[in-house]
């Protein structure tokens, strides 16, 4: 291990934590009603028609064929983002990712995954899909409305991923249940809320989730999006109740289908504690990996190799097996 000893935070980003005790950290218990709030959701996510339009978009690549996409997700905002689809070969399955609180400003061309249709969306709020009053920094993002959580911003953007998913269908029905979702950071924590009540997800690929464990995820020091709830939490001590809903670890103790969670030993921005919350929270299974990194948000010695590792995995994880389909553009 190179865990990083040298850094110019303030704090500790290991928490004073080994791996050990990082691995024997159990998801909290679900607040009344948990199940209940997330499932109403995705029922009336699975309502909308997401009426996807397609253009050819000004960027190109060799392997890819790359497309400029929105579709209407609940509250009728339009999300806007890319639609790669594999230039030689059909498309055998589809793939939702995610992105971190920094938004997105364009689609990963190097993911290793072949014969796969690669929906790029950006949450609601955030680059393509900015939409005023919501702001599109973390700071503000994260607290946008999280005094209601049936408008908490994100829970929709739990279901912008949802109704990607849809418009995933929409244009390629032969992909329903062989689509994948892949997040890392704040996108991490959004795919580990959608994929448990989404049975049209096959597995998923998460990296060093946020919103993990909110009870700690409100008290340990960070540079990341939690900082502005615990400056919140200040004058608003009632928030962490609301928050209790989504909490990612309680979410992915429900997660039925094959996961890849790649988990950080020292991270400035998304503590480990709360990070192996959600990878603890997986049920056994041998389908199920937690790949153990160095570091996250930060860079290290070593991290190019353990970055191709992870990947080398990833691409067996979403391996295709099954007969493809045509592109429809």
């Amino acid at each position: 291990m190179s865990i990083p000893r040298t850094h110019p935070f303030a704090f500790d980003p290991t928490y004073g934590m080994t791996l050990d005790q990082l691995r024997s950290i159990v998801p909290p218990a679900a607040p009344a009603g948990f199940d209940a709030f997330w499932q109403k959701r995705y029922t009336r996510a699975l309502k909308i028609d997401p009426q996807p339009v397609l253009k050819q978009s000004k960027l190109t690549h060799p392997a890819w064929q790359v497309l400029d996409i929105t579709y209407t997700s609940t509250d009728g905002l339009k999300i806007g983002g890319w639609l790669l689809l594999p230039r030689d070969k059909p498309a055998r399955r589809g793939l939702v990712v995610g992105h971190g609180y920094g938004g997105r400003e364009a689609p990963d061309f190097d993911l290793p995954v072949e014969q796969t249709a690669i929906l790029f969306p950006c949450a609601r709020g955030m680059s393509l899909s900015a939409h005023p009053p919501i702001p599109p920094e973390a700071p503000g993002h994260v607290l946008y409305k999280i005094d209601s959580p049936d408008d908490y911003v994100i829970g929709g953007c739990v279901e912008d991923i949802w109704i990607a998913v849809s418009t995933l269908v929409a244009l390629y029905p032969g992909l329903t249940n062989q689509i994948g979702y892949i997040g890392g950071s704040f996108g991490g924590g959004l795919g580990a809320l959608a994929i448990p009540f989404d049975n049209r997800i096959d597995r998923g690929h998460l990296i060093v989730p946020t919103f993990g464990n909110r009870e700690a995820w409100l008290t340990l020091p960070t540079i990341g999006s939690a900082a502005s709830v615990q400056t919140y939490r200040k004058t608003h001590p009632e928030v962490l109740e609301n928050l209790r809903l989504f909490d990612s670890a309680i979410a992915a103790t429900r997660i039925k289908v094959p996961m890849l969670v790649a988990a950080a030993l020292f991270d400035p921005a998304v503590a480990p504690p709360c990070q192996f919350a959600v990878a603890n929270a997986l049920p056994a299974s041998k389908y199920n990996e937690i790949f153990i990194l160095d570091a996250g948000h930060f860079e290290y010695p070593g991290m190019t190799e353990q970055n191709f590792a992870l990947r080398e995995k990833l691409r067996g994880f979403f391996r295709v097996h099954e007969p493809g389909i045509s592109a429809l553009v």
